[in-house]
């Protein structure tokens, strides 16, 4: 099968990096990482005005009822230019648990707020997520346990690689509502499909850098991108991207199928995206050298952004488990 973004998705992910390229996206994220929230919501405000925030909210609640392809489209954009915030947790993962339960929690915020950008939500998800990210700029904490969902708040902030990554423990509040497993799984399934496809488009940005940055380079003599050992890396990272790309896009295929493999689909997707992109941050490191980890230099901000991810929603070993186990499910 021959997959291919439509005109629309081309669109979308064009009007993104135009409006995202435009807004220093990387002094924002400084700032974030400071407690300065000010700039970040301002670009959440104006990524909810070009429909961000209402992928995944029902039309009737004001939202765009879009599927798996649309969330990998928008959240490589946001990888791809640093965006701080908790967007997997309000965009993604919010929109299903709150429609899961209906009137069921009239505690929680209504579906139009997500849609339009005005409420935003974080999640906590012990095991693997038992942290709530960017708690102070939520107004609305809640904790998944199992298929329980329930209202929490802030606690103390823990430090992240990525310091613009705010990571909050959660103190449990009131169980709201229980929820059906299946809904769970696939709601935390489309979460892991969103980092996959941020790590991606961080790696793609990291080695876009390493690329510029070898054609200008110059040491003794030459420039650093005509040394034949530069060259393999480079291209051993655009080979990694490259096959890594189809793994997140067919995952979101089998999700908005509802196929059986799905699970197994999103685990191979971000075990291949996280590798990828961790190459990516490894060699444009090596391609910079000293000047790549300063604090005053960009690319160290794509470089923790991914490292944070490569365990967010789920470690490699866990994906890598999901994955065996139903490969061998399949085969015994």
């Amino acid at each position: 099968m021959r997959f291919a973004l439509t005109d629309e998705h081309r669109g979308f992910a064009e009007a993104l990096d135009d409006l995202l390229g435009k807004a220093e996206v990387p002094s924002v994220s400084r700032s974030w990482a400071e407690g300065d929230l000010s700039g970040g919501l301002d670009l959440w405000r104006r990524l909810a005005e070009v429909g961000v925030t209402a992928l995944r909210v029902p039309e009737e609640h004001g939202g765009l009822s879009a599927g798996p392809v649309d969330v990998v489209v928008a959240f490589e954009a946001l990888g791809r230019h640093l965006v701080p915030g908790p967007y997997v947790e309000s965009v993604v993962l919010a929109p299903a648990l709150l429609a899961a339960a209906g009137d069921a929690a009239p505690a929680l915020p209504a579906l139009e707020g997500l849609a339009d950008g005005a409420a935003i939500v974080t999640v906590a998800a012990p095991p693997a997520t038992p942290f709530a990210l960017d708690a102070d700029a939520a107004q609305v904490v809640l904790r998944l346990d199992g298929a329980a969902l329930s209202t929490a708040a802030a606690g103390e902030l823990r430090v992240s690689v990525d310091r613009s990554r705010r990571l909050f423990e959660v103190l449990p509040g009131e169980e709201l509502v229980r929820l059906d497993a299946a809904v769970v799984a696939e709601a935390l399934d489309t979460a892991a499909l969103a980092c996959s496809a941020q790590l991606l488009g961080a790696g793609e940005r990291a080695l876009a850098t390493s690329v510029e940055y070898a054609g200008t380079r110059r040491q003794f003599g030459r420039v650093i991108g005509e040394y034949q050992a530069l060259k393999h890396m480079l291209a051993d990272v655009r080979v990694a991207l490259d096959f890594a790309r189809p793994l997140v896009y067919g995952a979101a295929v089998s999700l908005a199928t509802g196929s059986a493999d799905a699970p197994r689909d999103v685990s191979a997707a971000k075990v291949a995206s996280a590798e990828a992109a961790y190459l990516a941050s490894r060699i444009a490191l090596q391609t910079h050298g000293a000047i790549g980890y300063t604090e005053e230099y960009d690319l160290g901000l794509w470089i923790n952004k991914i490292r944070a991810l490569v365990t967010a929603w789920g470690t490699p070993a866990f994906h890598r488990g999901r994955v065996l186990a139903a490969i061998t499910a399949t085969t015994a």
